[in-house]
């Protein structure tokens, strides 16, 4: 009996602190977060949108996007790498996965097809933008 008793309050102590640890990842903000950013001066988020849109209008290196619906590619092929006929030769090239705005350097490899017609981004890229990869993912795609 006692052996239940120590066994069942070890186990409850150790869910206080996976609770603990969690909080912040499943429920948001902790309360002292709360209460700090309730301290701080709100912000309508402009700033933040402005500097991306900087980003993107004004760096030299980068043209403008081009859009894709891209699938998994071949798994056994290793490397960051997106298959597409956005592009007629192999070069250098940056994707941002349009549902949360990661982005990764890849290597555009071309192949047949229309620009409407999709690509094929590889496991690794797929797992940089932290995509699903069972799912077809929206792509802006920039050359340099």
């Amino acid at each position: 009996m006692r052996h239940i008793a120590l066994t069942s309050l070890i186990l409850i102590a150790g869910c206080a602190q996976i609770r603990d640890t969690t909080d912040g990842l499943f429920s948001g903000p902790s309360s002292s977060s709360a209460s700090e950013a309730a301290e701080a001066p709100e912000s309508d988020g402009s700033e933040q949108v402005e500097e991306v849109v900087a980003t993107e209008e004004f760096d030299p290196g980068w043209t403008g996007a081009k859009q894709t619906i891209a699938g998994l590619g071949d798994v056994a092929k290793p490397g960051i790498w997106l298959e597409t006929p956005l592009v007629s030769k192999e070069r250098s090239g940056r994707v941002v996965f349009r549902k949360t705005g990661a982005s990764a350097f890849v290597t555009l490899i071309p192949i047949e097809g229309a620009e409407t017609a999709g690509s094929r981004l590889s496991l690794e890229a797929m797992r940089t933008l932290l995509a699903p990869i069972d799912q077809l993912i929206e792509l802006d795609v920039y050359t340099n």
